[in-house]
């Protein structure tokens, strides 16, 4: 199957990208690309036309400033896998970055479109839940509890564009670990876990692949959860306490 015809844009700017999508209801923002492409030629999705954003330097880049790491929206997985940024999680985004699919789609694919899509099985929301991170659009400033509305859902309002990633600075003491079951390399996942434990503050544990998208979990007990994820039959709950199991583990290590 292919998409059906669709018009293309370079946007000029970050205002204009918006302006554009503002005013036409039936365009998409296209930055890496990686599942909207797919989405298209399958007509899971449509659009009439693609504004480009990829290139924009409002989007890409990464600063340090007041204790946060700020990631611009276009940062590839595959920047982040390398280095290429600012480290202030002790290596957990590199981990998370490094398990995205193939190394091929970490070429092109970005932290602010795995976000936008919302995607349930994605790595992204699951790991920036557990860091406590803020959503930065062009218009305002998003918690990430807030922003994580549910499977393929998020508050952005048409010409909203999310702009950057801030994540609070590890303290020092601050440990984490992660777990991701998948049936093979570069599958989404069955179940995945992060979880962040600052000092002083209980662990904050985030749970991905259920039904919901991105969860926290109160506690990393079976009943808690099993609560995450009530739907899920029974191969999907032992691959979430396994990957819950194993990600406290590693964080306690």
């Amino acid at each position: 199957m292919k998409p059906s015809a669709i018009a293309w844009h370079r946007a000029e700017s970050l205002d204009a990208a918006a302006a554009i999508l503002q005013d036409d209801v039936s365009a998409m923002p296209l930055a890496g690309g990686q599942s909207l492409v797919v989405m298209l030629g399958l007509r899971v999705t449509a659009a009439e036309r693609l504004v480009g954003i990829a290139h924009l330097p409002e989007l890409v880049g990464a600063s340090e400033e007041a204790g946060l790491l700020r990631i611009g929206a276009g940062v590839t997985h595959a920047a982040i896998e390398d280095g290429r940024i600012p480290d202030a999680t002790d290596g957990l985004l590199a981990h998370v970055a490094s398990g995205i699919a193939y190394r091929a789609v970490r070429n092109l694919g970005t932290i602010g479109g795995s976000l936008a899509l919302s995607d349930p099985a994605a790595d992204w929301p699951v790991a920036l839940l557990a860091l406590e991170a803020t959503v930065v659009t062009n218009t305002r400033r998003i918690p990430i509890s807030t922003f994580l509305q549910g499977a393929y859902a998020t508050p952005l309002e048409p010409g909203e564009l999310i702009r950057a990633v801030e994540i609070p600075r590890f303290a020092p003491g601050t440990r984490w670990g992660a777990a991701k079951i998948a049936r093979k390399v570069g599958a989404f996942a069955d179940s995945l876990c992060v979880a962040v434990h600052r000092p002083g503050v209980a662990p904050r544990i985030a749970l991905g692949a259920t039904a919901r998208g991105a969860v926290l979990l109160p506690a990393g007990t079976a009943e808690a959860i099993a609560a995450a994820d009530p739907d899920a039959d029974a191969f999907r709950r032992r691959c979430h306490l396994a990957s819950v199991t194993r990600t406290l583990k590693r964080m306690e290590a």
